[in-house]
């Protein structure tokens, strides 16, 4: 740990072994290292022992010296010439043995399936059953007018508006019981855009993603089961729209939550407070007219009804936003739910249309695009994917999808992602603990899996070697190669995050009540420690030490769709590509 006094009654964070590995499994024929930390100004001896203890390979330490992003001081060990698949290794190096791990694909496999059972586990309006996730994970529905729940079916504006929605279903974002359009939009299209995905690149594993391979109750009608998950999502976006008839019609509510905030822990079906949706936000409503549009065409052969209606809503969406542009979240409206404000919506604009043009080929939506200051990949200058800037997803599209754009355009486009590809691994191989990314803030988590995502279309568009070896490098920093020798995926890892920030999951304060089944993605490290816990706890700590296993530490241990759709993405293709 970085020099800190921990408050009194608390403990310093535990920051593990010396030695520093993916706890989960490092994927044969690619790169295998750890992170050793130690003072010593020259090379040490390691040894990697089977599960038997027998000794199958042997070597010497690479210095790297101190980390900034750590305030450690590290060796590099490589141990890539040793291939053999099995369960059990453990690396030693002066004089400390690192967690057990595998070297497999078989984690991947399971993974990628576990992330997407987040979003069962987080559906409101309907019952979460245990034939589905197992006793100890069932609950009724929540928010569906049952006391003492005040209910989603008849939903006020928090500014009396004259009229009441009906907002049942869709997903709780995060670790409260709101729901929210921003980040219902990027999940929602990560979600269809993985299924999209095995349509257009060679040798993507549609049948990985087909009817029967989840665990919800529309498995087996004929639909792949991540399209009637996400369908949960678009569903959601279309009930927040204004309807005709009324004053911003066809804009779209920024959420709906609860009007204060609730303790912890606090079940669905038992939140009593009184539900209202916030104003309308041009964000919103972009990610409504991006994620239907793109659910319009990929509907299109599987339910011709919900593709029409979803494309009625996605060009009313549209139509209203660029009627009015600048409608931004109100920072102040923060009780109860997050504000989520967005005050720059030229990227929504841009991955609006850019949905809208390759599922209808219009001339107006085709103008929209070419001419934004963001075409050709160009808003990879202020960064990758997230719910705050989504001109990535527009490019994944339009590099993605055949949409009559000229060659040379669609070319440009693949090699923005090559490009910000090459950047992301220059930041990481700067680190101690390779990430691609340098800053860490709320959700740091969520933005190194969408980073490596974009390397994961970068070698899509390319097959250069090095994008997909930093993907997996990107998974050794998540599953444990990092300064806490953590995994930051519930139930993977001998040292994995328990104590996530959520009202349902919260054992840590009450027995009775599950954690976090395994596959959640926790937020991560965040310097700036906006809860009480986190900085009682971390104050003075190195970017990459900012993080604490504490339900409540909000500021770095919540959940997130957003974060556990990158996760879903990236343990797909990384289970796809392993082999």
């Amino acid at each position: 740990m970085a020099a800190l006094t921990p408050a009194a009654g608390h403990a310093a964070p535990d920051p593990g072994s010396a030695v520093k590995v993916n706890q989960v499994a490092y994927v044969p024929g690619l790169p295998h290292r750890a992170t050793v930390v130690t003072g010593s100004g020259t090379p040490l001896a390691w040894t990697l022992r089977d599960s038997s203890g027998t000794t199958v390979a042997s070597g010497q330490t690479s210095v790297r010296g101190p980390d900034s992003l750590s305030g450690d001081s590290v060796h590099i060990i490589d141990f890539s010439s040793f291939d053999t698949a099995g369960t059990g290794y453990v690396l030693s190096a002066a004089g400390a043995d690192s967690n057990p791990f595998d070297i497999s694909a078989a984690p991947l496999r399971k993974l990628r399936y576990d992330a997407l059972a987040f979003f069962y586990h987080q559906r409101s309006g309907t019952p979460i059953q245990s034939q589905y996730v197992g006793s100890r994970y069932a609950r009724p529905a929540g928010h569906v007018n049952v006391p003492p729940n005040q209910g989603d079916d008849n939903v006020p504006c928090r500014v009396s508006c004259g009229y009441t929605s009906d907002v049942r279903g869709g997903w709780y974002d995060a670790g409260d019981h709101g729901k929210y359009g921003v980040n219902t939009g990027i999940a929602t299209w990560q979600l269809v855009n993985e299924y999209e995905r095995t349509l257009h690149i060679d040798g993507a594993d549609r049948a990985a993603l087909g009817d029967g391979t989840l665990a919800i109750p529309e498995r087996g009608n004929g639909v792949p089961d991540i399209l009637d998950e996400a369908r949960w999502g678009v569903e959601f976006l279309m009930k927040m729209q204004v309807p005709e008839g009324r004053t911003d019609a066809g804009m779209v509510r920024h959420k709906v939550s609860d009007e204060n905030w609730t303790g912890l822990p606090m079940r669905p079906e038992q939140d009593p407070q009184r539900r209202v949706l916030s104003a309308v936000t041009t964000a919103a409503t972009l990610n409504l007219a991006a994620t239907a549009a793109q659910a319009a065409r990929v509907w299109r052969t599987i339910d011709a009804g919900f593709s029409a209606r979803a494309l009625r809503a996605a060009e009313r969406a549209y139509a209203a936003a660029k009627a009015d542009p600048a409608r931004y979240a109100d920072s102040g409206d923060d009780s109860g739910g997050g504000s989520y404000v967005d005050n720059n919506v030229t990227d929504e604009f841009y991955w609006a249309a850019a949905e809208l043009f390759t599922t209808t080929g219009s001339a107006a939506y085709r103008a929209d695009v070419t001419g934004s200051p963001l075409f050709r990949g160009k808003g990879f200058g202020e960064g990758g994917f997230d719910w705050w800037w989504t001109a990535g997803l527009g490019d994944t599209t339009l590099a993605m999808v055949p949409n009559g754009l000229p060659a040379s355009d669609v070319a440009a486009t693949r090699a923005a992602f090559a490009s910000h590809g090459d950047r992301l691994l220059s930041q990481a191989a700067g680190q101690g603990y390779p990430a691609p990314t340098d800053g860490y803030w709320w959700g740091s988590n969520g933005v190194v899996a969408n980073a490596a995502n974009v390397l994961a279309l970068a070698h899509d568009f390319t097959g250069q070697a090095k994008y997909r070896a930093g993907v997996y490098q990107t998974l050794d920093y998540l599953f444990g190669r990092n300064p806490f020798s953590h995994s930051y995926v519930t139930g993977y890892g001998e040292r994995a995050t328990r104590n996530v920030h959520h009202r349902f999951w919260a054992s840590q304060l009450d027995s009775s009540l599950p954690t976090a089944p395994p596959g959640v993605l926790a937020g991560g490290p965040n310097t700036d420690l906006q809860d009480p816990v986190a900085r009682e706890q971390l104050e003075g700590c190195k970017p990459q030490k900012c993080y604490l296993d504490d339900i409540n530490a909000w500021s770095v241990n919540e959940v997130a769709l957003n974060w556990n759709a990158a996760l879903s993405w990236l343990s797909f293709w990384a289970a796809e590509k392993a082999g």
